[in-house]
């Protein structure tokens, strides 16, 4: 993985979250602003797999357990389309808060992701 695009992911998701969740207690229904957010973050966690495909190749292996990797980009990239999808079948304010705390997931999956990558010793 590379630092900056993790402190990127990390910052967008952590943004997105708390605007889906102050627009969702607002009392703001899912919007095109809300949806909007988490579909950037999802776009970035596409390009992570991308990344994640790439990076072994290119002499950046992941010192931790792939699997476990793989395991959270996955059920990260997941989470997204999950919260959206709910929020569209459920137009409520709550739905809005979900997608807030999936994004606020997936921030910290994504840094637990950095330090599977970099940090521990197999």
């Amino acid at each position: 993985m590379i630092l900056w695009f993790t402190i990127v992911q990390v910052v967008v998701a952590g943004a997105s979250g708390l605007l889906c969740i102050v627009l969702g207690l607002a009392g703001r229904r899912p919007s095109d602003l809300s949806v909007g957010a988490l579909a950037l973050l999802e776009l970035l966690l596409i390009a992570q797999v991308v990344i994640a495909i790439i990076a072994p190749f290119a002499g950046n292996p992941p010192t931790g357990s792939p699997l476990e990797f793989w395991v959270y980009l996955v059920s990260a990239a997941l989470l997204p389309p999950a919260g959206v999808a709910w929020a569209l079948l459920e137009r409520s304010r709550w739905s809005t808060v979900i997608m807030g705390v999936a994004a606020l997931a997936v921030a910290v999956m994504v840094w637990r992701m950095q330090v599977i990558w970099t940090i521990q010793v197999a």
